[in-house]
């Protein structure tokens, strides 16, 4: 096992996943409940939220994308707590979800961007959080290897 000091820096990648998963969880739990609610979301910076959000990929079936959304960054944060603390198994599980994850945030992107032609706020931002996500969980891993 490598010294305690090798492991600082991980295990605070870890714990900065976590805290950025609670503002993805944040974004998708407001999501969820401005659907499921029915109520009509503010779009203070661009003006594509309703045409977004009322579109026929906003929703797998019944259920709103923003629910699997939080269901992932709730697991993010999970895994993430988890390989902080030395869980080895969490790591293999982490990298993969949050590969599918910003897979998806490009589909999603590109449905904005080229089929629906109008961007939500709330998307954008969920896409920000996976992007950096994405670069923390995947960067880290690289950096580990290398050294």
């Amino acid at each position: 096992m490598p010294p305690a000091d090798s492991q600082q820096p991980l295990r605070w990648t870890y714990l900065a996943t976590a805290v950025l998963s609670l503002v993805g969880l944040g974004d998708a739990l407001y999501l969820t409940i401005q659907d499921l609610t029915g109520q009509s979301l503010r779009c203070t910076i661009v003006s594509g939220c309703s045409e977004v959000l009322s579109s026929a990929y906003a929703h797998i079936g019944p259920v709103p994308l923003a629910v699997l959304g939080a269901f992932a960054y709730f697991t993010v944060f999970s895994l993430a707590i988890l390989a902080a603390f030395g869980h080895r198994f969490a790591l293999p599980l982490l990298l993969v979800l949050v590969a599918v994850m910003f897979l998806m945030t490009l589909w999603l992107l590109y449905l904005q961007a080229f089929v629906i032609r109008h961007f939500c706020q709330y998307c954008l931002l969920s896409a920000a959080v996976t992007t950096t996500l994405t670069a923390i969980v995947w960067g880290s891993r690289i950096m580990k290897r290398r050294s």
